[in-house]
Order: C-alpha cells, then sequence, then structure tokens
C-alpha cells in the first residue's frame, strides 16, 4: 500500500495502457507519461506498438467472443491465460524498447471483450446492464511485476452506464478546445463519436456507440474472401451497393434509439446480415457487392446520425481506428458531410492508431490520482481494479 500511495503522489507517472478490440488483430501497447490530472492532465505517448495475434489465438477466443452460448471451460482457460499472455506481450515490447519495467508505475488494460449485454438488447426484465471482459489483471500484474488496473467497465455499469463507450473520459481531457466544435469519431469494431461543444458545457457534450464500424466488413472478408481485412478497400471498391440490403440493413430500432447508447457485435454480427438477405432476396449477390455494401452500411449510420444529432457550426471531425484508413468509408464520409473539415487525430497530436490504448492508460491514471468527473449524465466514477504484483 505504501508503494501505491507513492505512485499516485508522484508528480509524473509512466503508465501502460492497453487495447485489445472486436477485431482480434492484435494487443495494442501505448507507453505514456503523465503529469497531473483531470482537466490539468499533461500526456506524451512515449511508445507505442500492436503486436498481432497469432491465428491460433484468434481462432480460441472466436470460440466464445459474442455467444449466448460458450464452453464455460474455454472460458475461464482464457481468462487466466490472456491475461498472462498480455503480460508476455507488454515485457516483449519493453523489450524491443530497452526499457526496465520496474521504470513503469502501471498497466492500464482493457481486457478483452467477450460479451456485452446493455438490458436494452438482452431485454430480460431481473438482469441489469451487463458486460464481460477476461483476461485478468492479477496474471499480468504477476507476469510483468508492475501495478496493474484493469475490468474499467464493470464500475460504470455499477454506477448507472452502460459500460461503453469509455472514450468520453479522455476524449474530453485531451480532444476539448474552447470555440471549436469537435467530434472524436472512432472506427473500431462498433463506431462511436464523442461530441465536444465549442462551449465546453459538460451538459451538451456526447459520447455513444453509432453502430458498426469494421465488425461487419471484417467478418464478410474471413468468411468469403478468406483475408483479415478489406486492405485498402480493394474488395468494396470492386463491388456495387445493393441499395435493397443497405436499405434492410439500416432498418433496426437501434438507430432509433435516443443516445447515450452501446452495442456491438451481439447485434451486429453475420447472422443481423443473412437475415436482412433473406427478407430482401438478396442472398446470392456477388460477395464483392456485399462487402461493397457493408462499407456504405457503416458510412451512411455515421453520416446519418452526425446529420441527425450534432451538425453545428465551426466543426470539426477527427477520426481514428482502423476505419480512419479504409479509403471507401473515408472517402464517402467526406463527400457527404463536405462542409465539415474530417482528418485522423494526428492532427491532435493523438496517434489514430494508439488512441484507444492511449486513453485506457489515461483512465488508470485517474485511478491512481484523480477524482470522478461529472459529464452530462454519465456516471461521476473512477474506474477500475488494482492487482499487486506481490
Amino acid at each position: 500500500m505504501q508503494k501505491l500511495f507513492n505512485i499516485a503522489h508522484k508528480s509524473t507517472k509512466t503508465g501502460i495502457g492497453l487495447m485489445s478490440g472486436t477485431s482480434l488483430d492484435g494487443l495494442d501497447i501505448a507507453l505514456c507519461s503523465f503529469t497531473g490530472s483531470g482537466l490539468q492532465t499533461q500526456f506524451k505517448l512515449l511508445q507505442f506498438t500492436t503486436i498481432p495475434y497469432p491465428q491460433r489465438f484468434k481462432d480460441e477466443v472466436q470460440q466464445v467472443f459474442a455467444r449466448k452460448t460458450a464452453d464455460l471451460e474455454q472460458v475461464t482457460l482464457l481468462n487466466a491465460f490472456i491475461g498472462n499472455y498480455h503480460g508476455e506481450l507488454v515485457l516483449e515490447a519493453l523489450a524491443d524498447w530497452g526499457i526496465d519495467p520496474d521504470t513503469v508505475d502501471f498497466i492500464a488494460s482493457h481486457g478483452q471483450t467477450i460479451y456485452h449485454a446493455p438490458k436494452r438488447l438482452h431485454r430480460q426484465a431481473n438482469y441489469p446492464n451487463a458486460t464481460l471482459q477476461i483476461g485478468d489483471g492479477d496474471h499480468l500484474a504477476v507476469k510483468t511485476g508492475i501495478l496493474t488496473i484493469s475490468d474499467f467497465r464493470q464500475k460504470h455499469i455499477a454506477a448507472g452506464g452502460e459500460g461503453a463507450p469509455l472514450a468520453l473520459y479522455g476524449d474530453v481531457l485531451l480532444g476539448s478546445k474552447a470555440g471549436e466544435n469537435r467530434i472524436l469519431l472512432n472506427i473500431g469494431g462498433i463506431a462511436n463519436l464523442t461530441y465536444l461543444p465549442a462551449d465546453g458545457e459538460p451538459a451538451k457534450i456526447l459520447c455513444t456507440d453509432i453502430g458498426p464500424g469494421n465488425t461487419l466488413i471484417d467478418a464478410a472478408c474471413r468468411k468469403y474472401f478468406n483475408v483479415a481485412y478489406d486492405q485498402d478497400s480493394a474488395i468494396a471498391n470492386s463491388g456495387k451497393v445493393n441499395e435493397d440490403l443497405l436499405r434492410a440493413l439500416l432498418h433496426h430500432a437501434f438507430f432509433e434509439e435516443a443516445s447515450p447508447k452501446t452495442t456491438g457485435p451481439e447485434l451486429f454480427s453475420l447472422i443481423y446480415v443473412e437475415q436482412a438477405q433473406f427478407r430482401t432476396g438478396t442472398e446470392h449477390i456477388r460477395n464483392e457487392d456485399l462487402v461493397c455494401t457493408l462499407s456504405m452500411f457503416t458510412a451512411v449510420v455515421i453520416e446519418t446520425f452526425v446529420k441527425t444529432n450534432i451538425m453545428a457550426d465551426n466543426l470539426h471531425i477527427f477520426v481514428s481506428g482502423g476505419g480512419a484508413r479504409n479509403p471507401f468509408i473515408m472517402t464517402y464520409l467526406k463527400q457527404a458531410l463536405a462542409d465539415t473539415p474530417i482528418t485522423n487525430t494526428a492532427s491532435l497530436g493523438i496517434d489514430p492508431d494508439a488512441k484507444e490504448a492511449i486513453l485506457f492508460a489515461l483512465l488508470g491514471n485517474e485511478a491512481l490520482c484523480g477524482e470522478p468527473m461529472t459529464i452530462g449524465n454519465n456516471p461521476a466514477v473512477l474506474m477500475g481494479k488494482l492487482s499487486f504484483p506481490g
């Protein structure tokens, strides 16, 4: 406890943020330094890497990922295995950077989401919002010898939230600018955004999931083309949008629900796509046309949400996540929102690939020395559970 006290009171802390998303590409590892907390936080990205996951690991996680029923033994084994495995990857990254683990004050780990179940989706009257991330923090801490903060989403739910998106807290601290309306748009597996008003009024800040990001595109690429994703939109650009299927995909109550709201691959899966294809008789369209239509689906969902809920004068959109490198989606958004400058978060000094890992490192810093912040109708809580290495 004395060591924890000493870390919490350091003027500058060195922390690692870990992010493993629904795309299962690999583990994002961001080494950051932090001075201060809350709105006075100053940070610097010292190192960043993504270590790809081997196919065998992806296959094992997919067995329990976003499924209503799963092998309980497999979930239990993966919970311990992922914590230890992520610890190994952290040590590998630190060795590559020539950094002694003893100089790192903390690790902030998102873990691996395997099921996200807000009450709006599970609709079971006697049960609350729920979510589950595996990759136990104790295993990470013992493996690396570094204080680990993990399982951030549970406190958010316990305090009345849905456990996502947690980007809100970091986006407010790192992305706000007086006099400029901003949207920080992350297109990961799921697309989410944070709206930061020019006047800084907390009640106007909005952080919400929008709908599918890359999840459906990637799933279709894996199934029909045996590739992890649509590199440079080559598949989408060789296809044609099927308008009937697109309309069916856009027809879901989720898009009409009030924000903030959350979703995941539990809803937006290939089953969702197959049901839409069945309703429209489009089961036999070319695979290229399917990927093209799914890419347009993501782009139109983002465009519609922005135009319906946020359009404001002097608005600037900053994009991060894998979708920021999808030419099909980005070209469409720049044309559809032609009066709104759209760039990636590098123009804010935030590596767009590293952004989510940075945000979890920041949440770790807040857990150690911050104070709960009231932002709109979001829970004012400090998140994360502490795991000591010894």
